[in-house]
């Protein structure tokens, strides 16, 4: 069965929000121990991907003070850094993450204005 073109971007854009929303992504968090900010990063992705994948996430919070050679093999040079390995492509947004539409823009979430 053959599925119809969607009409115009914005309909191509939901067409294709709807596949994502079946993926699981696949995300971790590089903190630097439990300063404010990486404290904030953490609350502020969890109620992310609480409100907008609930249920279709695999988050994983990792200490580059007590685990660098995971860090150093990312090549982690900033932290917070989230870094969202699925679905692809892969993306790396960094910084304390409270400014949610941003965050939504590098999860591929929301368009791009």
């Amino acid at each position: 069965m053959k599925t119809a073109k969607p009409k115009t971007a914005t309909a191509a854009f939901e067409k294709s929000l709807a596949e994502s929303a079946r993926l699981r992504y696949e995300l971790r968090l590089y903190v630097a121990g439990m300063t404010p900010r990486s404290t904030r990063a953490i609350a502020s992705l969890k109620q992310i991907c609480e409100e907008h994948l609930k249920g279709l996430y695999d988050l994983q919070v990792i200490d580059i003070y007590q685990q660098p050679v995971l860090a150093k093999g990312e090549q982690i040079i900033a932290a917070p850094t989230l870094i969202k390995n699925l679905p692809l492509p892969l993306r790396r947004i960094i910084g304390d993450l409270s400014d949610c539409e941003r965050v939504l823009i590098g999860l591929d979430l929301k368009p791009k204005q």
